[in-house]
């Protein structure tokens, strides 16, 4: 048995990988309201600041930040899985869309940023994946990402990113 421990840094930034057990599913993207709806729920009850965040459609990548004193992205994470996964299943029907244990890989990928560089290169990972998976051309082209809001602040220019790009400091 693995000895599996997360790096519970109270008020940390951290970057996630969070994938659905079928990598061949459209999940995310089908239901893209849905997971805005439940992301949305969970922020009330529990806050956490989103500093990036795509979602493709099997898998999704984020950078959160938690409240000062608050170590708890595991617990936000279930309660995100969990509803979403029941809120699908009621739209889809039982038949078609297994339950939480079943929609998600039981576990996903976290990173405790370590500082800005590492931060920086996270967030680039996160929006330039849609390219690298070859969904776009042009990360300004995958509508389900904080990238648009990114430009709108003036972090990047509308046109990083495209896939012409080499030497990405970014990633995983």
């Amino acid at each position: 048995m693995s000895n599996y421990r997360r790096n519970p840094v109270p008020g940390g930034t951290f970057f996630f990988t969070v994938t659905l057990a079928d990598r061949q599913a459209d999940w995310l993207v089908r239901h893209v309201d849905v997971l805005r709806e439940v992301v949305k729920a969970v922020r009330q009850r529990s806050p956490f600041l989103i500093d990036a965040w795509v979602v493709l459609p099997e898998h999704i990548h984020a950078v959160w930040t938690l409240p000062h004193l608050d170590n708890d992205y595991p617990g936000r994470w279930r309660e995100i899985k969990k509803q979403f996964s029941k809120m699908v299943r009621a739209l889809e029907g039982p038949d078609r869309v297994p339950d939480a244990g079943a929609l998600w890989q039981r576990r996903y990928w976290e990173h405790t940023i370590r500082n800005e560089r590492d931060y920086r290169a996270h967030i680039d990972y996160a929006h330039f994946n849609p390219v690298k998976h070859g969904w776009v051309d042009r990360v300004v082209d995958w509508p389900y990402s904080t990238f648009h809001r990114a430009v709108k602040a003036g972090w990047y220019p509308e046109d990083w990113g495209g896939k012409g790009v080499v030497n990405l400091q970014a990633g995983e």
